[in-house]
């Protein structure tokens, strides 16, 4: 009897290009995350709490306009080294000069609790994991009962479609 496993990439692979990949949001990225943001209106649900999964190569931008569709919840931001996790604490978090700093709520570098995230935002993270079922699960246990993830992902044609 044959078992099907779902796909995973290389995990060789996809640690070497975690360690190389540039430490900026590419352009495609930021234009993914402006059309996840435009889906929003239809979800009328304001979670206490969301969380933005690799938001350093996710979308810096999409980011900010998420804190501000969102100022009242808590913000958890997760990258998957502290290279990643530094470099977007400089871009994210808030200067100690600024009026925001005191009065909003700031964003927490750390993994969500088990079940406390309404809305955890993944944009094109999937495709980069070395299994992306194992990613999904996680994202699954970080959601709260009626919490929504939002996510992107290169598709099967996606790069015979940007090349054409």
């Amino acid at each position: 009897m044959k078992t099907e496993r779902p796909p995973t990439l290389d995990p060789i692979a996809v640690a070497r290009w975690q360690r190389i990949a540039p430490l900026a949001s590419p352009w495609l990225h930021e234009e993914v995350a402006s059309r996840m943001l435009d889906r929003l209106q239809w979800i009328k649900l304001q979670p206490q709490a969301w969380a933005h999964w690799g938001a350093l190569r996710g979308g810096l931008r999409a980011h900010q306009k998420l804190v501000q569709k969102y100022p009242k919840s808590a913000c958890f931001v997760i990258e998957d080294n502290n290279i990643k996790a530094q470099a977007a604490t400089k871009v994210i978090a808030p200067k100690w000069w600024q009026a925001g700093r005191w009065f909003a709520s700031q964003p927490r570098f750390e993994a969500p609790p088990p079940a406390s995230i309404g809305m955890m935002w993944a944009n094109m993270a999937l495709h980069e994991a070395a299994s992306p079922q194992s990613l999904l699960s996680e994202w699954h246990q970080k959601l709260e009962v009626g919490g929504f993830l939002m996510f992107s992902c290169l598709g099967p044609d996606s790069l015979r479609e940007l090349r054409d």
